[in-house]
């Protein structure tokens, strides 16, 4: 039986919704989290794509796979192109199509810090920014020339061609300028903060200028403590500082509102997925009855 205090929180969260003029998502890992991508956690997912790389190696789960110190190339692109070929072929999950008819007609902007592709598949390009990133993508490992390529084609070559844990030497990945192994666009001491990544944090700007005077919403979704330079932090200070914001946090662990935004803000520490979707669900019973 859902409490009280949970309804309210749902009214509360539908309510700011409909009443803002402008709405700011950051969206973070506890997303991936709500439709079984764990990037953190060994679960039945990882056991079932990677189960080979955690027998040899011991890795738990695809943050630690993703900094291993595999002894070749061959073994780390394996892995690399496992991954990378998991999210290429994954569908956009419940919660964030759940979030999209959230957001249907409103006049809203998306930041994420996930790599995983699932906002940009979901939303139009014009309305996120993945200002961590994205797997899709290669840069030169140098970061000899500004450039990020997709790269679909060759992930798909690397993984038809993986014997065991390996890659044959030949479809290692490497810069068509310099001739340096390529890396993966995301977040580490080699990510490329060239003109693709300034494209993002542009567009997300933009939107912030343009919009900070309105009734706005912060609607942060599933971002932890491990980063919250990123999306938390700046959404708790522009929270305190614009005329008209409010701020709404739903994680199911580190919700939490600061003392300073207590008449600002809301926190709901409940399943992400379960939310969106009651949400929606009474959204849509609202609509009809119309």
């Amino acid at each position: 039986m859902l409490t009280q205090q949970y309804q309210d929180n749902i009214a509360t969260l539908r309510e700011k919704i409909e009443e803002a003029e402008a709405i700011v998502v950051g969206g973070a890992a506890g997303m991936s989290e709500a439709i079984g991508h764990s990037f953190y956690h060994t679960d039945e997912n990882f056991l079932k794509h990677f189960g080979e790389f955690a027998d040899k190696y011991g890795i738990k789960n695809l943050f630690e796979g993703f900094y291993y110190r595999f002894s070749t190339s061959e073994e780390r692109w394996a892995f690399l192109a496992t991954e990378i070929k998991f999210l290429h072929d994954a569908e956009a999950g419940r919660p964030y199509l759940d979030l999209l008819q959230l957001l249907q007609g409103k006049n809203y902007f998306v930041v994420t810090t996930n790599q995983d592709a699932q906002f940009s598949k979901t939303f139009p390009d014009e309305k996120v920014s993945p200002i961590q990133g994205d797997m899709r993508y290669f840069q030169c490992g140098s970061r000899c020339h500004d450039q990020v390529y997709f790269n679909k084609e060759q992930v798909e070559n690397m993984y038809a061609n993986i014997d065991g844990t390996r890659i044959p030497t030949e479809l290692i990945p490497v810069c068509p300028k310099c001739g340096q192994e390529m890396e993966p666009w995301v977040r580490s001491y080699v990510f490329l903060e060239g003109s693709s990544y300034q494209s993002e944090l542009r567009k997300y700007n933009e939107f912030l200028i343009k919009n900070k005077d309105k009734k706005i919403l912060f609607l942060e979704l599933g971002v932890g403590t491990m980063t919250p330079m990123f999306i938390k932090e700046p959404f708790w200070n522009m929270t305190y500082s614009f005329p008209d914001a409010y701020y709404i946090t739903i994680n199911p662990k580190d919700a939490v509102v600061p003392q300073e935004l207590s008449e600002k803000g809301l926190a709901i520490k409940e399943d992400i997925a379960r939310v969106l979707q009651d949400a929606l669900s009474g959204k849509e019973k609202r609509d009809s009855a119309i």
